[in-house]
């Protein structure tokens, strides 16, 4: 793969939606900004523990086709 088509990848936009998601979604539920930003970490990994679960079923389904 060329470094250019790496840096033009739309996963690297994968990143900034998370850290927002995890944000906005921790925003509604806390008022003060250490509650905001420790829940914020934790539905951070919980969301990329799942959407990395989603690849990685999707890479050996592909695989084992």
């Amino acid at each position: 793969m060329p470094l250019a088509a790496l840096f033009a990848s739309h996963y690297w936009q994968l990143v900034p939606l998370i850290v927002i998601v995890s944000l906005v979604y921790s925003g509604t539920r806390y008022d003060q900004w250490d509650h905001i930003l420790k829940d914020a970490c934790r539905w951070g990994l919980r969301l990329c523990g799942f959407l990395g679960g989603i690849g990685l079923a999707l890479f050996v389904a592909s695989w084992w086709c």
